[in-house]
């Protein structure tokens, strides 16, 4: 018996969707630090769970061909987007400095 997850059309997919993060990520403005801060990493993770099982694909691919700089409301990961829209860094700031800013609160 194969395991699914390691097969060869599994892994394309995975890397096919992990493009489409950040492609959409990039489009509404969300930097990959600021959603890795989110539930100290499970949150990303989570997303990324939810792009692989999505099965609007085609409507994800229309969308990033679009110019809507708002997350599309048939993505699994809308809530999940518009969390990280909120949290952006203070004016002047780099998204780097917020992060290590964040570390050193929790510390």
């Amino acid at each position: 018996m194969v395991d699914f997850c390691l097969s060869l059309p599994m892994a394309e997919r995975v890397l096919q969707r992990t493009e489409l993060m950040k492609r959409m990520m990039r489009r509404v403005g969300v930097a990959s630090i600021t959603a890795a801060r989110h539930e100290q990493g499970a949150g990303i993770y989570e997303a990324r769970s939810r792009c692989i099982a999505c099965m609007v694909e085609p409507a994800c691919r229309a969308w990033l061909a679009g110019s809507e700089r708002q997350p599309p409301s048939f993505c699994p990961n809308l809530d999940f987007l518009s969390l990280c829209m909120l949290d952006k860094p203070a004016a002047g700031q780099s998204d780097d400095a917020a992060a290590r800013e964040t570390r050193c609160k929790k510390n």
